[in-house]
């Protein structure tokens, strides 16, 4: 964790409370509680990802709202299942047969600029721009899916589901491809009622979650059926800055890859790229 963190960490306690309750002495409770939270754990020792579950939670049981960012989330799909046949053709034009997962690899990462922090105008142009991987393992990502029987394909916001399709069909060519999502709402991330409602469910093949709320993923706190399937993968394919929180903590074996938008500059600069930089990286 870095110093910016604890901003970014405010912002989640005001953005979460505001959208879960228009009562205001309800709204007040949930920002003093998450904030005692927030002021408590705040260490460079610790990842953020721990301390905004935390957060979620707190505001989700003060406003009886178990869902505050719903409203958010289905309009994250709508936008994306409106831009997504613009942006597929985009990506069959401008990619030869022989880059096909390239193609596929940019079309995922381009749905990673899906930010709750931002509005849906500067969303939908951010989307829209071209994908350049300033850090693209691309090629050693084929050569690791051709080797590996079992994938773990670590899916981050709901607006990002028809993007993952096309590149998890792609997969599922060599090996058996677990589509690993949250059990529950937090964040705008995707659940499995998310993807039962997104009528995708049959294409994506196998699903599972990771058995806890929480951005990214807090280990200590993931089911055991994840845990056991975590350690047994072959291969870890990891979307978005979470996950990328989570997993960087792990030694680098050559199993984990990386497809994210750096979004804010502590996972910019540890990544050594700027910021709003696209990644497909091996670690």
């Amino acid at each position: 964790m870095a110093p910016g963190c604890y901003e970014c960490l405010r912002r989640l306690v005001h953005q979460a409370a505001e959208l879960a309750t228009d009562d205001v002495s309800l709204k007040q409770r949930a920002i003093r509680d998450a904030m005692k939270i927030l002021d408590d754990e705040f260490s460079s020792s610790r990842l953020s990802l721990g301390i905004a579950a935390k957060i979620h939670k707190i505001v989700r049981e003060v406003t009886h709202n178990p869902d505050p960012y719903r409203t958010m989330k289905e309009r994250e799909m709508t936008l994306a299942r409106e831009l997504y046949p613009e942006l597929s053709l985009r990506a069959k034009r401008s990619n030869l047969p022989e880059d096909e997962l390239r193609g596929y690899l940019q079309l995922a990462a381009a749905a990673n600029a899906l930010d709750f922090f931002k509005d849906p105008g500067s969303i939908r142009d951010d989307i829209r721009k071209p994908v350049s991987f300033v850090l693209d393992d691309s090629e050693q990502l084929e050569a690791k899916l051709k080797d590996a029987s079992r994938v773990l394909y670590l899916a981050d916001n709901a607006g990002e589901i028809c993007f993952d399709l096309p590149l998890v069909k792609w997969m599922q060519q060599f090996a058996h491809v677990v589509y690993v999502v949250k059990p529950s709402p937090v964040q705008n991330d995707l659940t499995l009622e998310d993807v039962q409602k997104s009528g995708l469910e049959a294409e994506l093949g196998k699903l599972m979650s990771t058995g806890v709320a929480s951005p990214g993923i807090v280990f200590s706190l993931a089911s055991a059926q994840f845990k056991r399937e975590f350690e047994s993968a072959d291969f870890v394919f990891a979307k978005g800055m979470g996950h990328y929180e989570a997993l960087s903590e792990f030694p680098p074996e050559g199993r984990f890859f990386y497809c994210l938008k750096a979004k804010c500059q502590p996972v910019a600069d540890s990544l050594g790229v700027p910021v709003n930089s696209y990644v497909a990286m091996l670690q």
